[in-house]
């Protein structure tokens, strides 16, 4: 069983993006003290949802502070991004690391960043496939070429080569046959709960004729205090202030509805779903999510009280009374 963080760089209405990116280091160092297996680090761009514009940056950062633990992204945008730039700079954080850092992709949105990056519409709708194989042809050989739609070139070495796994974060059936074809992992989302992971893994394996490479990942919400009630009572005061202004950043490139979600409801389900409570609960609610979905590898999002002193406090504490425990 792998427990991890994942980090969002959520920015609250009262503190500033370079506070946020400060603090998530700082969270990180805590982790490793703490005993998590791995850190997480997410990308977003033009918003307060997570203030970090680059995952691989920050996780660099990261990896550098740090001499034990996993860093990872969760996700680098891949439908903004060159394929073989990134794939550089996973190998440049692998080579450095030992072998410590591991690259989560995903296809992103149809957002403004689509418009900023240059990279268009087209290449959200319909060049992931492309983008991705690119990406694994360049962390899986010396050389690299590509003959496609997106991208067209001729063969160059890849300096530093190394051999990456990428994770794929999945929200869509299409997106879960392309890793189960690819024989590539998946990253789950917070935003569902244990028995749509659990359909999701069986879409996977139909998909990949029941070979499964393992590896899986799924972000949930953790927030630990003396008791249940005092944890959903604090995570409800403080997510709105977090989500409302954050989910307001996705700005669609096009005229396309951007989706809603009721906050509130939301924050409702998060609690009752996630590793949300006392220790005791938050142990009975990981053991419930590993035996519902099969999953070995959960990474808990725990800025949700938006106070570093608290983020710290939960890392700790997790640390010290429910990893423990749950790997027992």
């Amino acid at each position: 069983m792998r427990i991890g963080v994942f980090l969002v760089a959520a920015k609250f209405p009262e503190r500033s993006a370079g506070e946020v990116l400060r603090d998530t280091v700082e969270a990180v160092v805590a982790a490793e003290e703490a005993g998590f297996d791995d850190v997480w680090i997410a990308e977003h761009h033009f918003m307060s949802y997570g203030v970090c514009p680059s995952a691989a940056t920050l996780a660099g950062v990261a990896l550098g502070r740090t001499s034990r633990i996993g860093v990872g992204t969760a996700v680098s945008v891949l439908s903004t991004r060159h394929p073989v730039d990134l794939a550089e700079q996973a190998a440049v954080l692998d080579q450095v690391s030992g072998g410590r850092f591991t690259l989560g992709v995903g296809r992103g949105g149809p957002w403004v960043d689509l418009e900023v990056f240059g990279t268009g519409l087209a290449r959200f709708e319909r060049g992931f496939p492309e983008s991705l194989d690119l990406l694994c042809a360049a962390l899986a050989g010396d050389t690299v070429a590509a003959d496609g739609e997106f991208f067209r070139f001729r063969e160059v070495p890849m300096v530093p080569a190394t051999r990456l796994r990428p994770v794929v974060a999945c929200t869509s059936p299409q997106t879960v046959a392309l890793a189960a074809e690819r024989g590539l992992p998946m990253l789950l989302g917070m935003h569902i709960g244990d028995e749509e992971k659990a359909a999701m893994l069986r879409d996977y394996r139909r998909a990949a004729a029941g070979e499964e490479p393992g590896g899986h990942v799924a972000a949930v919400v953790g927030h630990v205090a003396d008791s249940t009630a005092q944890a959903v009572r604090e995570l409800r005061e403080t997510l709105p202030r977090w989500l409302a202004p954050g989910l307001a950043g996705y700005v669609p490139v096009d005229g396309r509805a951007r989706p809603r979600r009721d906050i509130s409801e939301y924050v409702d389900f998060l609690c009752a779903t996630h590793p949300v409570g006392s220790p005791g609960h938050c142990v009975e609610r990981i053991r419930r999510t590993v035996e519902v979905t099969g999953l070995r590898h959960l990474i808990l999002m725990v800025e949700g009280a938006g106070d570093q002193a608290r983020t710290l406090g939960n890392i700790r504490r997790f640390g010290a009374e429910v990893l423990p425990r749950v790997r027992g």
